[in-house]
């Protein structure tokens, strides 16, 4: 599988995107117009080993909600990220059976490492 889970409204993903570059046959899934199924959730985290390591701890939400002061359990993770599209840690980006989750400059030039080969 090669598809990008992004928000078309994040000029980071954005940034993202047009610095890679991607082959078209990439999907491109605009998490806000196209909510994420439970499948696709799931699938995310068979690579990724966590609901966890998906969430994002810097969503806006996240911090008017009073997470961080909450303890959160896996399944917590899942509801929320399924709930509200910000609560994914963006971009998701699958290359077959890796994920490259968030857009640190180490994950974007870990992407770019996968996508010369």
């Amino acid at each position: 599988m090669k598809k990008v889970y992004y928000l078309k409204t994040c000029s980071t993903c954005i940034r993202i995107l047009k610095e890679l570059n991607l082959p078209s046959d990439y999907i491109l899934q605009d998490i806000k117009t196209e909510a994420i199924t439970v499948k696709q959730l799931e699938e995310m985290k068979a690579l990724a080993g966590s609901y966890e390591a998906l969430f994002s701890k810097r969503s806006k939400l996240y911090k008017e909600m009073d997470l961080k002061n909450q303890k959160l359990e896996e399944r917590d993770y899942k509801h929320y990220i399924l709930e509200h599209y910000t609560f994914l840690s963006r971009p998701v980006i699958i290359v077959d059976d890796q994920i490259f989750i968030g857009n640190s400059k180490n994950t974007v030039e870990a992407v770019k490492n996968v996508l010369k080969n």
